[in-house]
């Protein structure tokens, strides 16, 4: 039988250091049928120079500008062919034989659009990492979790999570998606810039009937942090902006409605919270987002993209909210915030 073509996509924005660093393991993947592309956004150091000298064989696609994540992609792919693509952050370690039990998952079930490994921390091994851990959960207010990472709470990994599930979102650090299916649903939402598109393409996927899984008999190690450090502005920025766009776009208009209400004096609660905490840029950034929000839901809204169709099944979905039980209630883990599923 012939191998699948995986075409492992890089994107690249002055990242020389995790080039030289990470692609050794990619190229030292024993999935034969690959083809490694770094997709590059207008980069202003030497790293497509390294790449080009280092590197051959390694297809480059340079973009026109610094597009962000999700333009990046999306612009890059275009010129990328296979039956699946894997969205791979340039910070990320990979080990030799990391493609092979996810490609077999998803032959094995093609109601499985996309996929994750399992992702640990690249500086402590034992731990799982922020963004994805074990595969991502949603709750029912719109607030993004992990199995194995409940807001900056990350535990040890134990093996408790190394069954193959669905989830409701597969990490944009590692993400195995079906090439067709990714084009199909109109890619990355572009308005997003960065942060929280892959939660927001992998609803879509849902809605239009197609599963999320994680295979965690695939590890790779994420540095994290790579491009905006935690608690930068801008990520705040996004994260909060975006996170009200997606459930704008992908909840029925009712419940979006006082779901966002309510996210939004929640919100407010949390930036006083920072603001008398003496982080004063956190507390602008997030009224900032919710300015953005109001502009988007009012004048923007054609420049996103919408879930084609809304009858597929939500799995990974967290019918309370993962705030209560982990700041009110003090539940750490996943598995006691969901209770005897992992």
């Amino acid at each position: 039988m012939n191998q699948p073509s995986v075409s492992i996509a890089i994107l690249n924005w002055n990242g020389r250091k995790f080039l030289e660093q990470f692609l050794p393991s990619v190229q030292a993947s024993t999935w034969t049928n690959r083809n490694i592309v770094v997709i590059d956004n207008a980069s202003t150091d030497d790293s497509i120079a390294f790449v080009e000298t280092n590197y051959p064989q390694v297809q480059i696609v340079r973009n026109g500008g610094n597009y962000g994540f999700a333009k990046g992609y999306n612009e890059g792919l275009k010129q990328v062919k296979g039956d699946y693509y894997v969205l791979l952050n340039s910070d990320v370690e990979v080990t030799p034989g990391w493609i092979e039990p996810v490609i077999a998952l998803m032959e094995g079930d093609r109601t499985i659009g996309a996929c994750q490994p399992k992702l640990l921390q690249f500086h402590n091994r034992l731990l799982f990492e922020y963004a994805g851990a074990a595969g991502g959960w949603l709750d029912y207010l719109g607030y993004p979790m992990a199995r194995g990472r409940v807001f900056d709470f990350c535990e040890a990994d134990r093996g408790q999570y190394d069954d193959a599930a669905p989830i409701f979102w597969a990490s944009g650090a590692a993400m195995f998606i079906r090439a067709s299916l990714y084009h199909e649903m109109g890619g990355l939402d572009e308005f997003f810039f960065a942060h929280q598109e892959e939660i927001d393409l992998c609803w879509r996927l849902q809605l239009a009937g197609h599963q999320v899984y994680v295979c965690p008999q695939s590890v790779v190690y994420h540095v994290g942090g790579g491009t905006l450090p935690k608690g930068n502005s801008k990520k705040v920025f996004l994260n909060f902006r975006n996170n009200l766009i997606m459930m704008a776009k992908n909840m029925p208009a009712g419940m979006a409605t006082w779901k966002i209400l309510y996210r939004f004096w929640l919100d407010t609660v949390s930036a006083f919270k920072s603001l008398f905490a003496g982080e004063g840029k956190y507390f602008t950034a997030v009224f900032k987002a919710h300015v953005a929000f109001i502009s988007w839901w009012l004048f923007k809204q054609k420049q996103s993209v919408f879930p084609p169709t809304r009858t597929g099944k939500l799995q990974g979905y967290l019918h309370k909210s993962v705030v209560w039980s982990h700041f009110v209630e003090g539940k750490k883990t996943f598995a006691e915030i969901v209770g005897k599923k992992s």
